[in-house]
């Protein structure tokens, strides 16, 4: 058996394992921390056609009676009415307050089934197993559920750690080039904000080497969970580096122009000019940001007929603009990263039409 990460955030700990085959192991090792039995197994239905099998089965020989739930894929799957909805099936599947729920998937996945999670019966407990790059490395640590609003992304939500974090690379096989490369970015933003060495390292990727870099940013974003798990210092903000700009490209292209990982690779080259200007990140630091992305084949300029102007009207639905007032992070150099009170729109505006 794999050793297990340890994530401690506020008053909870929960394990997180990282390795091959684990799908089969799915019901012993949630039996061995959870008591209840009935459980939802949420999923969508990309995942659920190639892995649902393996993981019913293997919680039902651990004694388990599984449901399972899937929605479309995509990111108009995560919101309050699919939420009820889902909640309306695990009532009439016998859920209770001993019962738990199984987040299977990717971040879309992980955020709507953890905020299910959340508001069910005030608060089940949830096992989080993700199934691609981006939600093993980032989005399935930390406890952070939401579902989007017409609004904007993830404005209603709620913290909810996980009770165990299953990450199979095994499932990695399944992914298109496109989704594997997307996962990337919240990678590079990790070596970017935390860890030189791993930056380095990643301009000679080895395929072979993707387990222990799942790990490792793990270890990178649990070490920042436990520094500051509700963001209240500022410490957890710092995973915030290039999501400002990119979750507003995201909602400029209407979730569909780019994924996740494409629109946070923008944002982390605006990010760069900024901590040119205002954390004095030398240029050539930034042109190996830059060159890293592209290495993975990520975008590092907008369209020329994208909405730039929508892109900067989308800042104001940003919750990281507490009281209107901009809370960006710059990085003054590769493996290092701070909240800046300098920056203004006029910065971020510039940013976004130099894209």
């Amino acid at each position: 058996m794999v050793k297990p990460i340890r994530v401690r955030a506020g008053d909870k700990t929960y394990e997180v394992f990282v390795g091959s085959q684990l799908l089969d192991q799915a019901g012993p090792l949630i039996g061995a921390k959870l008591q209840g039995r009935v459980c939802a197994v949420i999923s969508d239905d990309n995942v659920a056609r190639h892995f649902a099998d393996t993981v019913i089965k293997s919680l039902t020989a651990a004694g388990c009676r599984p449901t399972l739930i899937t929605v479309a894929p995509g990111e108009e799957s995560k919101t309050m009415q699919r939420a009820e909805a889902i909640c309306d099936r695990m009532i009439e599947a016998g859920l209770d307050r001993s019962s738990f729920v199984v987040a299977f998937g990717g971040g879309m996945i992980g955020d709507l089934a953890g905020f299910v999670a959340a508001i069910y019966h005030r608060g089940i407990p949830c096992v989080q197993v993700p199934t691609t790059l981006l939600a093993q490395v980032d989005s399935s640590i930390g406890g952070k559920t939401a579902v989007n609003t017409t609004a904007g992304k993830n404005l209603i939500g709620a913290w909810h750690e996980p009770a165990l974090v299953i990450s199979d690379v095994d499932t990695l096989a399944t992914l298109s080039p496109r989704e594997m490369r997307q996962g990337f970015a919240e990678i590079i933003k990790h070596a970017v904000i935390r860890d030189a060495e791993m930056f380095a390292k990643l301009q000679s990727f080895d395929p072979v080497e993707l387990p222990a870099l799942i790990r490792r940013n793990v270890e990178i974003k649990a070490a920042i969970v436990a520094a500051d798990d509700r963001e209240t210092t500022g410490e957890r903000a710092l995973l915030n580096f290039g999501h400002t700009v990119g979750h507003a490209i995201e909602r400029a292209g209407e979730y569909h122009e780019f994924l996740h990982g494409e629109a946070l690779s923008l944002g982390i080259v605006a990010a760069c000019a900024i901590s040119i200007r205002r954390a004095r990140l030398a240029p050539d630091q930034r042109d190996a940001i830059v060159d890293l992305l592209r290495r993975f084949e990520l975008p590092t300029t907008l369209p020329k007929n994208f909405p730039r102007e929508k892109v900067f009207e989308a800042l104001k639905f940003d919750k990281k603009f507490e009281g209107g007032k901009v809370r960006f992070v710059v990085t003054p150099r590769i493996g290092a990263a701070h909240l800046a009170t300098d920056v203004t729109l006029d910065d971020i505006r510039e940013a976004i039409e130099a894209l």
